[in-house]
């Protein structure tokens, strides 16, 4: 079969990147993959991050071309053409906000416009979580020319019910982060991220949670600090925060003054290379993700491929990755004092053994193969009700 796939790849960054690599790797072990990606992804006044680009290791270094001018509907059209061009059997598009529906949109409908080539959106939401005007009737316009759809949550899965009165798709779960390199025993782990940030002067005994990620308002980190005082009268305890902040990172900073847990919690306020996120999330006993709102997280697939347990809170489809009392704990969102005594239990409990073997067990589903047969199976039912409408 010959796919084209569309969406954020190398030489940009981040985790829709390294996704969109992991995916043209298995599937170009059975198919014909062309990837196709952003000239411009965001424009500077749009984006709070440092960079677009991968400064590192590559990772998955994708022979992709860089075709789509986010915001130039000039540029959607002759993507369209030059997509149309490849004469595609299925063009995957990965979804994650409303902002890219129109570019996507015009991209489907010229593409696929009295061809047999079919389209799939793989949807890490549908509802953003940061929402915006305009972003039902974007998103309305660009699942018109969508033949199928990829959910990785329930939660997802429920959302698209909303918007669409009946979609063909698949549920098909998030699969690992392999990118990242496999386990680094703790201790050598710790001595490793001292070497690489002389800031994360760890023990070999510490106690250590990791908030790992770009750092978002809706992501909850203001909940984790809250939680970090009553963490902090039982037992001692290092909180690593580190990834690129996408908004104010001084309101988190001058928020560990006010608590008074300055010597408690390490900042590494940049994105981390790929060479070096194994390190970090190895370094750690326990990820924890105190989101608001969510669908979903790549960064529970991050910490299940090296085999780190998850504290999370119980919003969108978190719970279904993260299942509680076996490979983490879940509890209820915004609600500093449950979330603190879920990382203490964790603690004083001795889970870490426990609940890293119901991980190791528990990814065992979330396989890039898994993945591919899925797509080939949604792509072969869409073929079929086009041959029998």
């Amino acid at each position: 079969m010959r796919i084209v796939l569309v969406g954020t790849a190398y030489p940009l960054r981040g985790g829709i990147a390294h996704y969109v690599g992991l995916l043209w790797k298995y599937l170009s072990r059975r198919h014909d993959v062309r990837v196709v990606t952003f000239s411009r992804q965001y424009p500077k006044l749009l984006f709070p991050g440092k960079s677009q680009e991968e400064q590192g290791d590559a990772g998955i270094p994708v022979e992709s071309v860089q075709w789509i001018d986010s915001i130039n509907p000039f540029n959607w059209v002759r993507a369209g053409v030059r997509v149309r061009a490849l004469h595609a059997d299925l063009i995957i598009f990965k979804f994650w906000m409303p902002f890219f529906a129109p570019s996507y949109g015009v991209i489907a409908a010229i593409a696929r416009w009295r061809r047999k080539t079919r389209t799939m959106f793989i949807c890490d939401n549908v509802i953003p979580h940061e929402r915006r005007p305009g972003d039902k009737l974007l998103t309305r316009f660009a699942f018109r020319f969508i033949d199928a759809y990829v959910v990785q949550s329930r939660a997802v899965e429920r959302d698209l019910r909303l918007w669409h009165k009946d979609p063909m798709l698949a549920w098909l779960p998030h699969p690992v982060y392999e990118i990242f390199g496999d386990e680094i025993e703790r201790a050598e782990a710790r001595q490793k991220l001292a070497a690489i940030d002389a800031s994360m002067q760890l023990r070999e005994d510490d106690h250590v949670l990791l908030f790992f990620g770009y750092v978002r308002e809706y992501k909850g980190l203001d909940v984790l600090l809250d939680a970090m005082p009553a963490i902090l009268e039982r037992m001692p305890v290092k909180l690593l925060v580190v990834g690129e902040f996408y908004n104010n990172e001084q309101q988190y900073r001058e928020q560990v003054r006010r608590l008074g847990i300055e010597d408690a919690v390490l900042f590494h306020s940049d994105y981390v290379p790929n060479e070096d996120v194994g390190v970090y999330v190895s370094a750690a006993d326990v990820l924890t993700l105190p989101y608001k709102t969510a669908t979903q997280s790549g960064i529970v697939q991050i910490a299940y491929n090296v085999h780190r347990p998850v504290i999370a809170t119980d919003v969108g489809g978190l719970s279904e990755v993260v299942l509680d009392g076996r490979t983490g704990r879940i509890v209820p969102p915004l609600q500093p004092a449950a979330l603190a005594d879920a990382v203490t239990a964790f603690f004083e409990q001795r889970q870490f053994d426990e609940f890293r073997a119901g991980v190791m067990e528990e990814k065992k589903k979330y396989s890039w193969e898994f993945m591919v047969e899925g797509i080939e199976k949604l792509y072969q039912r869409s073929v079929d009700k086009a041959g029998a409408d």
